[in-house]
């Protein structure tokens, strides 16, 4: 059973004999429930392929989880081939061909090519979380007196693990993670972003710095006659204004600033800029609540301690609902 990346295309084939099969079938089940069928007509002595990464994506329904347990699909894909075109006649070979994966909302690069497969080529168990390449070891960074939560990946178990406001190593599942304490208290408690990250599961990148909020307000407007006759003389209220205003709406922006991070974690702002569900911890009316946002900013370049010395991030997030409630 492989752990799939939904992200990308993930191929499932079934090779062609030289005579008796027309047509393929790719029968495409969801956590147990028959969902898609496919057919396509083939030529003998070859592979049919079919590329059911989309499909199957749409049945991960991704929300904010206080567990952080990563979110999957169980997908089975069997594949038949028919002695007649389009699905039909008699199965051939008898025997079909059976693919069971559990679906992530994950990604591969590039350069790990074709049907890439969570955790990318790393030994299980492991944390779901950016590697140390250099030295195969994990590290994040946490403010001071902050507890948190790690993904993590065993051959046959998906799950979370929580570490302590006081931890400096947390060892999850025989992995040791180093937790790099920050004093963010210049600032206030810094703030924490939760996103869904390279290997499907939530992560948290925490900002240390300042936090700047801004508002932008949309509307629009029309011109209104305001002339009343009431004597039979024409004249009007001077405090009717004539260009009204409607549809006012608007959206709040938030500017966080990393704090200095070591090179190494560059990843984490690589994932957190491609990522597709983003979440911000904040304060509304006192109370500490999870907000989805967006990332604005669509360009960053990554810095180096060559280059740079000191590697710190500024990121614009945008709240992902109109500041006005319009929820109907």
């Amino acid at each position: 059973m492989a752990n799939i990346a939904l992200r990308n295309p993930q191929f499932k084939s079934i090779a062609i004999p030289a005579s008796g099969t027309l047509s393929t079938v790719c029968e495409v089940s969801i956590d147990g429930t028959l969902r898609y069928t496919l057919v396509k007509n083939v030529q003998p002595s070859t592979t049919i392929n079919f590329d059911i990464a989309e499909l199957a994506r749409d049945y991960i329904e991704i929300a904010y989880q206080t567990d952080y347990v990563p979110q999957t699909v169980a997908i089975e894909t069997v594949l038949t081939n028919y002695s007649g075109l389009n699905g039909t006649g008699t199965s051939y070979p008898l025997t079909a061909v059976t693919y069971n994966d559990v679906g992530f909302e994950a990604y591969g690069t590039f350069e790990e090519e074709v049907n890439p497969i969570v955790p990318f080529g790393r030994t299980l168990p492991t944390l779901l979380i950016p590697i140390n390449e250099d030295t195969d070891e994990f590290t994040i960074l946490a403010p001071n007196n902050q507890a948190g939560k790690i993904s993590y990946l065993t051959s046959s178990f998906r799950g979370a693990e929580s570490y302590a406001a006081g931890d400096t190593t947390v060892t999850i599942q025989g992995v040791d993670c180093n937790i790099k304490r920050i004093d963010c208290t210049k600032y206030g408690e810094g703030k924490r972003i939760i996103y869904i990250n390279k290997y499907g599961a939530q992560q948290d990148l925490w900002f240390f710095l300042k936090e700047t909020r801004n508002i932008a307000r949309t509307n629009e407007g029309y011109k209104s006659n305001t002339i009343t006759y009431p004597s039979g003389g024409a004249e009007y209220n001077i405090q009717n204004a004539p260009n009204k205003v409607f549809n006012t709406q608007a959206k709040q922006t938030h500017t966080l600033s990393s704090g200095y991070y070591p090179e190494f974690l560059n990843q984490q702002f690589e994932e957190l800029l491609l990522s597709e569900y983003i979440w911000l911890s904040t304060f509304k009316k006192g109370t500490g609540v999870i907000i989805p946002v967006k990332v604005k900013t669509s360009t960053v370049a990554f810095k180096t301690s060559v280059n740079d010395r000191l590697i710190e991030y500024t990121m614009e997030f945008e709240e992902a609902f109109d500041y006005i409630n319009n929820i109907r």
